[in-house]
C-alpha cells in the first residue's frame, strides 16, 4: 500500500527548523513530531536547512476583514468615497482594490485576499541578484575555498567606500543553500569547508572520538605559561596529524598568534618519522619563532623529550579528549580538509603540493585577525623585529 505524503502544519514546520538549529538530527525531530526522518529531511531541504522568514502582512495593506466590508458595502451600492470614509482609507486605495478584482459587480473578498497574498510573494531582489559583478567576485573567492564569512569581511575592507559591493556572509550562505532562489548554483557548496546538502547547526552532533594514551613524562598544558595563552607573541605552535586512507598522514603546525600554517609530509605515523619531520622544520626557524609546541596525547609524539633536548623546544600536552585546548589547530585542520578530504589517500601529494596549500591558507583573510592574512601578520612582526 502506498504511503500517503505527510503534510506539516506551520507550527510543525517551525518546530522542525527550531530543533534543527539546536542540533537535533532527523530521527530526533521525527520522534518529536511523529514523522519519518525522510519527511523531516524533505522539509529542511526545501530551504537548505535555513528557516524561512515568517510571512507577515504589511500594516499598510488592506486586511481580509476590510475586504469583507468592501464587499458588503458594494452590495449595498455605496460609492467608493463612502467606502473609503467608512474604512478610513484613501478613495484611490479602494478604487484600485475593486478594479483589480473584477470590478463592483463581481468583487469577492476571499478571492481578493488570496490574490493579494499570492502577489505579495514576489521577493525583493537580493544584493547578489542585482549586482552581477559582486556575484562573480563571490563565486571566484568560493572557488579559492574562502568561507562566506571571509569573503564578506574582505569585501568590507576592500570596498569600504562602496556599500553596493558588500554582502553579508548569511546572504552568501542563503544564495548557496536555498535552491529555489538559484542565485549561486548549489554545486558551489563543494568549495565550502564542509560539503553538506544543507546548513547544519554548530551544535550538530558528531561522533567518532579518537583514542589517547598517557605520554611518558609529558608536561601538561596546565603548566603552560599564561604568556602563551594570551597570544601576544609569535613562536608558540599547536600541532596535530591529519590522516587519510591507506594509513597515510601529514603533520600540521599553526602559530597561535598569527595563525600561520605549516604542513609536513610524513614517511609514517610512527614516533621517529614525526620526530624527524618536526626537528627538520623547527631547525630552519630562528629561535624567536620556536618557543613552544602544544600537541595532543597521540603516540606519534612519544619522542617529545628528544625534541626539547635537541633544540630547546618545550612541548605541552592537552588533556585526554579535549581538542578545544588546541582550538587553533583543530580549526586549521578543518580548513585543510577542504583540500584533502577524508577517506582519500595523502601519499600522492608531494611536499611542494602541501606548501602550495599552506600558502593559500596563509593568504586567506581571517576574521580573528580583523581580516588580515597570517602572512601579513608574520611580515609585520618581522618588520618590527628588524
Amino acid at each position: 500500500m502506498k504511503r500517503m505524503k505527510r503534510t506539516f502544519t506551520q507550527e510543525e514546520r517551525d518546530l522542525v527548523f527550531d530543533l534543527w538549529k539546536q542540533g537535533a538530527g532527523f530521527s530526533d525531530i521525527g520522534r518529536v513530531i511523529e514523522a519519518q526522518p525522510g519527511s523531516v529531511f524533505t522539509v529542511l531541504r526545501e530551504t537548505g536547512g535555513i528557516k524561512p522568514r515568517q510571512r507577515t502582512r504589511n500594516i499598510t495593506h488592506l486586511t481580509s476583514e476590510e475586504r469583507e466590508e468592501i464587499r458588503v458595502a458594494l452590495s449595498a451600492k455605496m460609492s467608493i468615497r463612502a467606502i473609503a470614509r467608512l474604512l478610513k482609507r484613501s478613495p484611490s486605495t479602494i478604487s484600485r482594490e475593486v478594479a483589480r478584482n473584477r470590478g463592483r459587480r463581481y468583487y469577492k473578498a476571499i478571492d481578493a485576499d488570496r490574490r493579494a497574498r499570492r502577489m505579495a510573494k514576489r521577493p525583493k531582489l537580493g544584493a547578489l541578484e542585482i549586482n552581477p559583478a559582486l556575484r562573480q567576485i563571490v563565486i571566484e573567492k568560493l572557488q579559492l575555498k574562502w568561507s562566506p564569512e571571509q569573503i564578506s569581511g574582505w569585501l568590507k575592507v576592500e570596498y569600504s567606500r562602496r556599500k553596493y559591493m558588500q554582502v553579508s556572509h548569511e546572504t552568501i550562505y542563503k544564495s548557496l543553500f536555498v535552491r529555489s532562489k538559484n542565485i549561486i548554483h548549489h554545486s558551489f557548496t563543494e568549495y565550502l569547508r564542509r560539503k553538506r546538502p544543507m546548513r547544519h547547526s554548530r551544535f550538530h552532533a558528531r561522533s567518532g572520538d579518537r583514542g589517547f594514551i598517557n605520554i611518558v613524562k609529558g608536561v601538561s598544558i596546565h603548566e603552560r605559561s599564561k604568556n602563551i595563552d594570551n597570544r601576544k607573541s609569535l613562536g608558540h605552535w599547536e600541532g596535530d596529524l591529519v590522516s587519510g586512507s591507506g594509513n597515510t598522514h601529514i603533520a600540521t603546525l599553526v602559530d597561535r598568534k598569527s595563525r600561520f600554517t605549516i604542513i609536513l609530509k610524513l614517511a609514517g605515523k610512527d614516533a621517529e618519522s614525526v620526530h624527524q619531520a618536526l626537528l627538520a622544520t623547527f631547525r630552519k626557524m630562528p629561535p624567536e619563532y620556536r618557543k613552544s609546541l602544544t600537541w595532543d596525547r597521540g603516540m606519534e609524539l612519544a619522542k617529545h623529550a628528544d625534541l626539547t633536548k635537541e633544540i630547546g623546544l618545550p612541548v605541552y600536552f592537552c588533556d585526554p579528549q579535549c581538542p578545544w585546548q588546541r582550538g587553533t589547530n583543530e580549526n586549521t585542520n578543518g580548513l585543510i580538509r577542504q583540500y584533502f578530504p577524508k577517506k582519500t589517500s595523502l601519499s600522492p601529494h608531494s611536499q611542494e603540493k602541501l606548501n602550495e596549500v599552506a600558502t593559500q591558507l596563509n593568504e586567506r583573510p581571517r576574521k580573528t585577525l580583523k581580516f588580515k592574512t597570517p602572512s601579513h601578520m608574520i611580515d609585520k612582526s618581522v618588520a618590527m623585529i628588524a
